[in-house]
């Protein structure tokens, strides 16, 4: 499996990765995990956001978003984070995540890094160094913890 991984801010995104990046989060976030939710939230083309995708063989089988600290209050916030189904039990996460924090840190250097994961997944994101922040909540009625890197 040979995943291209490419980062991109925003104003650089062609249609067709825009297009590919919400069809997956469609896909896995409205239909396969059944939450209807408003995932178009105004932040995918705003500020300084950026773009992480894993393409295999001109498919997107692995995305996040990078959000801006200026508009999220400090934090640099990883979110959207998904792998296709055809992509899972690889460890492309893994390989995604190890990706992520270095454009975090390129971008938006010594920023904490913020992510609000699935309560399950404490132990996953613990092994990059980040710690619960917060009180578990319910989300789509997923538990979740914020979680943060400083």
């Amino acid at each position: 499996m040979t995943i291209e991984w490419i980062c991109k801010h925003h104003s650089d995104l062609g249609k067709e990765q825009l297009y590919a990046l919400l069809k997956l989060r469609s896909e896995v976030f409205v239909v396969e995990q059944k939450c209807a939710y408003p995932d178009l939230d105004g932040q995918d083309l705003d500020g300084d956001t950026h773009h992480l995708m894993g393409w295999e063989d001109e498919q997107l089988i692995a995305y996040l978003r990078l959000l801006d600290p200026e508009s999220q209050g400090g934090d640099v916030v990883i979110g959207r984070v998904i792998i296709a189904p055809q992509g899972r039990g690889k460890g492309l996460g893994h390989t995604m995540m190890e990706h992520a924090l270095k454009q975090a840190e390129k971008h938006w250097p010594q920023v904490p890094i913020y992510l609000s994961a699935q309560a399950h997944l404490q132990g996953y994101y613990g092994r990059y160094g980040f710690v619960v922040a917060g009180e578990e909540y319910l989300e789509d009625d997923i538990p979740h913890i914020g979680m943060r890197r400083s």
